[in-house]
């Protein structure tokens, strides 16, 4: 179905280094995994199942070399309010649908379709997601008691601010110095995975000297089972679809969107001469991935630019590593995942809030917003929609504002301007009276935008005085249905006024137009001319 390239040349090698990278990934997926789970309303035991299943499962059937998936900081938003609206089992459903969404999305084209949304609604959605999880983890850095997960933002924050005389020294404390690790590691010991030591380092910390003073993934989930969950299909009813298929297409879109980005910045730090992604086959992977991980209890999954960025540095040479750090979290959850239990959950909100302040696109967002455009308003109603409201109509209404800008601009685009007759034009259809011609051009698109100043326009080409006009067309960009519809309006009035309507220079992709429409049979074959 796919043709795979993926695997050509391998060998020992090629083993060793994704053997690497893979485990280098799996240690940095860990962490994430739980953190991410535990952000979106669930287990942070769901956060590690969808990161082996999907993970696996991207890797043997996605379009990058190097892709790795699994859950993203990305869909916290979304799945919170899904969770929060419907529960755990909705979410489930949601993302079985998402999966078909992203499968059909494979087949039809719409990976192409992906790259027309504006930076600025991305950068605005992405800005916006950035500060609802750091804001989310106020409550674990500080470690408040009582709070409850709200749909919107400004009641988590008002709920934050009644709640704050329960703050935990303790927690600040273990907060503290996950933010220590993560800010001084990387300058002296690069290569050490941050995420994990800064994890482990809290985590140690709590346990040696103030035990049972702040609240863990133990006390908070009861720990984290040390095995897979058993298959189990989702109650799917037609009720549930129709309730489910918006959210579930909200999150085939962004995991498109994320994934195609991933894939994409994969493209740009991968080795000369290996070839780029396919997007219609990752499309087909991410589509698979997201079918069966809601299967085994896992929540939806996406590329992830980040871990992504990490298996190329690692030395990864093809999907194999992917595959290994997906083996390499089993063997942690089979092995080692009791342990996690003794994690605080003070020690993940650094992290967290590390990973919304590397996916806030600060430098994008200020240049879009020091533009004092169309597309600054484009940017500030998706951020401030995002929050405030929810990801999906934050992303509708900026990319119909988006829309609404651009066809402003374009109504200034189409210009008509008179131009001068040649000799062979006055003789041949002037019959050697220049009086009773007139040559026109038109240039920009003729569109639903443009089609009213072109209506307005008619007076004066069609003056009583004239009997043929030339309209010349060869830098008429666009014709659309509406365009097609003014062109036949003017030859209606041409007619009624006994003006003669030439075209000149008609493209001729506009003409295969005109002759499906019935407009070049209208105007008539003796008038066209190059």
């Amino acid at each position: 179905m796919f043709k795979d390239n993926r695997f050509q040349h391998y060998n020992a090698a090629s083993f060793r280094k994704d053997l690497i990278a893979g485990i280098t990934v799996g240690i940095v997926a860990i962490p994430l995994g739980m953190a991410f789970a535990i952000a979106s309303g669930v287990k942070p035991e769901y956060g590690i199942y969808t990161t082996i299943i999907a993970g696996f499962l991207v890797a043997l059937l996605g379009g990058s070399r190097y892709q790795i998936a699994g859950p993203t900081g990305a869909f916290i938003p979304i799945l919170l309010a899904i969770v929060l609206q419907y529960g755990y089992e909705e979410l489930l459903i949601a993302g079985f649908l998402a999966g078909i969404f992203l499968v059909i999305m494979s087949f039809v084209g719409v990976s192409n379709l992906i790259h027309f949304v504006p930076k600025s609604v991305t950068i605005g959605f992405t800005t916006g997601i950035a500060v609802i999880i750091f804001t989310g983890q106020f409550g674990n850095f500080f470690g408040l008691t009582g709070l409850q997960r709200h749909e919107f933002f400004h009641e988590d924050m008002i709920g934050i601010v009644k709640q704050f005389h329960t703050v935990n020294l303790y927690s600040i404390l273990i907060a503290i110095i996950g933010l220590v690790v993560i800010f001084i590691l990387p300058k002296i010991a690069p290569r050490v995975p941050v995420l994990l030591v800064a994890l482990l380092i809290p985590t140690l910390a709590s346990i040696a000297i103030f035990p049972g003073k702040v609240e863990t993934i133990g006390t908070t989930f009861g720990g984290i089972p040390n095995s897979l969950p058993a298959f189990r299909f989702p109650e799917i009813t037609l009720s549930k679809i129709v309730t489910l298929w918006t959210p579930a297409l909200v999150i085939a879109a962004l995991g498109a969107i994320e994934s195609l980005l991933s894939a994409v910045v994969a493209d740009s730090m991968k080795a000369e001469g290996t070839e780029n992604h396919s997007s219609k086959r990752e499309l087909f992977g991410q589509g698979i991935a997201n079918i069966v991980t809601p299967l085994f209890g896992g929540i939806p999954a996406t590329g992830a630019i980040a871990r992504t960025a990490t298996n190329i540095r690692s030395g990864a040479v093809s999907p194999v590593s992917g595959v290994i750090q997906s083996l390499f979290v089993l063997a942690f959850l089979l092995l080692l995942a009791p342990y996690a239990a003794y994690i605080p959950l003070a020690a993940m909100a650094p992290i967290l809030m590390f990973v919304a302040w590397n996916m806030s696109a600060r430098k994008a967002f200020s240049h879009i917003l020091s533009l004092r455009s169309g597309d600054t308003i484009v940017l500030l109603t998706t951020f401030l929609l995002t929050i405030f409201v929810n990801l999906t109509v934050a992303v509708q209404v900026g990319i119909l504002i988006a829309v609404i800008s651009f066809i402003r601009k374009m109504i200034n685009k189409l210009h008509l301007k008179v131009e001068k007759l040649s000799d062979v034009e006055i003789i041949k259809f002037g019959h050697g009276d220049e009086t009773s011609l007139k040559k026109y051009s038109l240039d920009g698109p003729l569109f639903f935008g443009t089609a009213k100043s072109f209506e307005d326009a008619y007076p004066v080409i069609l003056s009583d005085d004239i009997k043929s006009i030339i309209i010349d067309m060869e830098h008429v960009s666009v014709i659309d249905a509406t365009g097609e519809a003014v062109l036949f309006d003017l030859i209606d009035d041409a007619k009624e006024s006994g003006i003669r309507v030439i075209m000149k220079s008609l493209p001729k992709d506009k003409m295969i137009l005109f002759k499906k429409g019935g407009l070049y049979e209208k105007i008539g074959k003796d008038n066209f001319f190059l």
